[in-house]
């Protein structure tokens, strides 16, 4: 009956129109190479300040997610530009689709995929959530510290890149976190005598330097830098047809399932799980050398896995208060903004919202398909927009986003600096994500592990006597020993062929 209400609820007019403008947003900025929903839905978190509904908030950020997820495509397609990180395995096929003469049939198979990946995802996210929520009942203050700890060990371990690189990203994040007024003891820490830093760096402004401000700083100085511009035949078809997807079913099934279990595995992301869900489409294909050719079932398996995955990602963020992925981390700021603390006791506090979330998931990918499908031609143009005319604006939305809520000069140096730092991260290849994860996650980990260490008297040993958090700290052992196996085995010198074998 709850989804049934749920479903009810966000079909009625203004939670649906706020999925739709969401969703809408999304895909617009996904398209455009280099901008993606991270930063939409960093510059739109002020705005949602003003909303009377902290449901019709999360609803609208939550499409801008989805939305952002499908528009990638486009340019992946027909430029080999992914606009977004997950779209980047669309390219291998759907990009030499389109040079072949067939972009609509590109777009359609990768819209379709997406659609259904989107809506399996969501099933999973309804079945699993509640139960899932049940059982971390059961998680004491060690059980919550580990788990955190596993996640940050995960985030680092798979993001792109070197394991340690991960692992300091995150270390700076928490280190980001650590000034301010200390919750446990009520003293000040790291303020070096600035009042501004009494109350910390406030999470709305980090967000902003981190994924729209180092952005900025980039595009400015690549501003001379030539766009490509590109045109599609009016006679190009959009709209799948159904009765094709007969073929693709289990390629669909199995990668949607991929995408939304590599989803739930906190900190990972999309572009993972489109690589391993195209791998194992390839490995059980009949035809496995047309991979990269323009192939249907790569494009299928990639764009079905990355949809499938934001649903997944859903799942720990309801369920624990852990983001399934660094866009996530966002989404949990802006409802700790709006007084609602994602984790077990969710579905007792705020049940209302969390079952119109997961339904408004469905229902934004629904508004996703019919919105690409109809639109998709004239969306494949915002790619011709030039740079020079988007950043100034986007700087002045940045800077009112900062000042808005707090109204001090300080947040908007905040959002700079972090802009600086996270524009050189990037430049150093430091992964983002799990820096801004480990600035969200500070506070969790530091309460439950000081809450932990009071009730085992200063012992660590209940994260391997106790069977959950045992299993935490044994699956994040494992994950950094096989890190480093690998960063070790990928760094030894190769021994020289033997002249005298030739």
């Amino acid at each position: 009956m709850e989804i049934l209400d749920a479903f009810q609820h966000v079909l009625s007019p203004y939670p649906l129109l706020w999925i739709v403008v969401g969703v809408a947003g999304g895909i617009f900025v996904g398209a455009i190479p280099g901008l993606g929903g991270g930063m939409l839905m960093a510059l739109t978190v002020p705005l949602t300040f003003s909303m009377d509904s902290s449901t019709n908030a999360v609803l609208l950020l939550m499409g801008m997610h989805v939305g952002s997820v499908s528009g990638g495509l486009i340019s992946a397609t027909l430029l080999k530009m992914p606009g977004t990180p997950s779209a980047m395995m669309t390219t291998l096929d759907g990009y030499p689709m389109a040079q072949n003469g067939a972009p609509g049939k590109a777009l359609s198979l990768g819209i379709g995929a997406s659609l259904f990946g989107g809506i399996i995802s969501g099933v999973f996210l309804i079945a699993l959530a509640p139960p899932l929520s049940d059982f971390a009942h059961k998680f004491g203050p060690w059980e919550y510290f580990t788990m955190v700890l596993m996640a940050m060990v995960l985030i680092a371990s798979i993001t792109q890149g070197s394991m340690l690189k991960g692992l300091m990203a995150a270390m700076l994040g928490l280190m980001a976190a650590m000034p301010g007024l200390n919750e446990s003891d009520g003293q000040l820490r790291l303020t070096y005598g600035f009042e501004s830093l009494d109350d910390g760096f406030n999470l709305l402004p980090v967000l902003l330097g981190i994924f729209v401000m180092s952005q900025i700083i980039k595009d400015a100085l690549e501003i001379n830098k030539k766009g490509i511009s590109i045109a599609m035949s009016k006679t190009e078809r959009l709209f799948p047809k159904f009765g094709e997807w007969k073929k693709h079913s289990l390629n669909i099934v199995r990668s949607s399932c991929i995408g939304t279990w590599v989803g739930i595995l906190p900190g990972i992301g999309a572009s993972i799980s489109s690589m391993v869900a195209y791998g194992i489409a390839k490995t059980f294909s009949k035809t496995p050398k047309k991979f990269g050719t323009g192939h249907e079932e790569g494009i299928v398996a990639a764009e079905s896995a990355n949809n499938a995955n934001a649903g997944g990602a859903l799942i720990p963020l309801i369920t624990m208060g852990i983001p399934g992925a660094p866009v996530d981390a966002i989404l949990l700021g802006a409802m700790i903004m709006h007084q609602v603390q994602p984790g077990p006791l969710l579905f007792q506090t705020n049940g209302d919202l969390v079952w119109s979330l997961m339904t408004g998931y469905i229902v934004a990918n629904i508004v996703m398909f019919l919105i690409m499908v109809f639109s998709a031609r004239h969306l494949a143009k915002v790619i011709n927009i030039n740079r020079a005319y988007l950043i100034p604006i986007v700087f002045a939305f940045c800077m009112i986003g900062a000042y808005g809520p707090s109204n001090r000069m300080f947040d908007v140096w905040v959002v700079i600096g972090f802009g600086v730092v996270g524009y050189f991260l990037d430049r150093a290849k430091f992964p983002l994500g799990p820096f801004v994860i480990g600035y969200v996650l500070a506070g969790i980990m530091e309460a439950e592990l000081r809450s932990g260490l009071q009730m085992s008297e200063g012992s660590f040993a209940p994260m391997v006597t106790q069977p959950i958090a045992a299993t935490f700290t044994t699956i994040s052992v494992l994950f950094l020993g096989y890190s480093l196996f690998q960063e070790w085995r990928s760094r030894r010198p190769t021994l020289p062929t033997d002249a005298s074998s030739e």
